[in-house]
């Protein structure tokens, strides 16, 4: 499938084009197309992390991008912005983790580096386009880009560019937009790519492959307090409220508690003021529950809507996670309320909700409390 531009038509020769090469072999089948359709192509490599341990992968990763690049035969540049994404994401995340909440660094990652410095860098390298390996979709209108999900929905990622803003957009490509995956790594295979049976990588890209809990522990201390019932019952104690997350059901360590009826626990509600985390057994899960929610302000990618107009959507809050049908309400203070038509799990305070029409993502914001 021949690369087009957002309005649809096929770049012409020779068109200058930058393409992030993660070192995977979606980015790797990205520069793959672009260059078999005749563009002129250059590989970036971002680094954006600079510790070197065991769990880290950005040394393999650019050994990869670098092999990607000599069986392109297209040249590949390396920039570091380690310190302006723990200044931009990282900072972030912490200060969510230590607010009780469940931040996605991914989402932020976009706005602010690559499709903020990483675009700009591909712009000064001579790049007309900036490309990269995303499954998402653009397309076109006199107010501006659009973003749409990618045709294979399995794997769409528009839900990780719902924060990314509109005119950040301009001059972006995803040549993955019409396939599928498997297609992917089919192509890469017949072009002879060395990562084209390459595993996808899963996580927070700062975190890897490494217990979650332990890589917090070396930034945020511990600050034990209660586990308690709904009622109030004490059922052990927590090492603090931001190693655990809604939903929860693992490393509690609270198993064989009377009146459990022997199903699992699951963290309900993290209450600061008391630091207590809340939790509920399986019999009760309804708890967990909610009819809606309200973010912070919005991205709009569409409009946006005038405070107090209602819409009808569908809400996506987390990755892989069908959209859910609901009517949002603008609110004034520049979010959205959002009411389900049918009750959700574990609605999550600092994931990010997506709104979609259809395939067209109408923007996002993060949510600050749930209904």
């Amino acid at each position: 499938m021949t690369p087009t531009d957002p309005a649809g038509a096929p770049l012409p020769a020779g068109t200058p084009v930058v393409v992030g090469l993660s070192g995977g072999v979606d980015s790797a089948v990205a520069a793959l197309l672009l260059r078999e359709a005749g563009c002129h192509v250059q590989g970036l490599y971002m680094a954006n992390w600079d510790d070197d341990d065991d769990y880290c992968t950005a040394a393999q990763d650019y050994q990869d991008a670098r092999a990607t690049a000599k069986d392109l035969g297209i040249t590949l540049h390396r920039v570091s912005f380690a310190r302006e994404y723990r200044e931009r994401v990282f900072a972030d995340f912490l200060a969510e983790y230590q607010r009780g909440r469940t931040p996605n660094p991914d989402v932020l990652c976009n706005r602010e580096i690559k499709f903020d410095l990483c675009s700009h860098y591909a712009r000064r390298l001579g790049g007309q386009w900036f490309a990269t390996g995303h499954y998402a979709r653009m397309g076109t209108e006199p107010a501006g880009p659009v973003l749409l999900r990618a045709d294979d929905r399995a794997k769409d990622q528009s839900y990780f560019l719902c924060g990314v803003q509109r005119a950040q957009f301009e001059g972006v490509l995803f040549p993955l937009a019409r396939l599928h995956k498997a297609e992917v790594r089919e192509r890469a295979l017949r072009a002879g790519l060395a990562v084209h049976a390459k595993r996808d990588s899963t996580g927070i890209c700062f975190i890897g492959e490494r217990p979650f809990a332990e890589f917090l522990a070396r930034y945020i201390p511990e600050s034990p307090g209660p586990i308690e019932t709904a009622e109030g019952r004490v059922l052990g104690q927590h090492r603090g409220l931001p190693f655990y997350t809604l939903g929860q059901r693992s490393g509690l360590e609270i198993g064989g508690q009377s009146g459990s009826d022997g199903s699992a626990w699951y963290v309900a509600r993290k209450l600061p003021v008391r630091n207590a985390l809340v939790v509920v057994p399986g019999t009760r899960r309804e708890a967990l529950a909610s009819r809606g929610l309200r973010t912070g302000p919005m991205n709009w990618l569409w409009g946006p809507p005038a405070a107090g107009e209602s819409l009808r959507a569908a809400v996506q809050m987390r990755h892989r996670q069908p959209a859910q049908a609901a009517t949002i309400t603008v609110l004034p203070e520049g979010g959205v309320e959002v009411m389900f038509d049918e009750p959700q799990w574990a609605v999550t305070p600092g994931q990010a909700a997506a709104l979609f029409l259809e395939a067209r993502c109408l923007g996002g914001g993060l949510i600050e409390e749930s209904l």
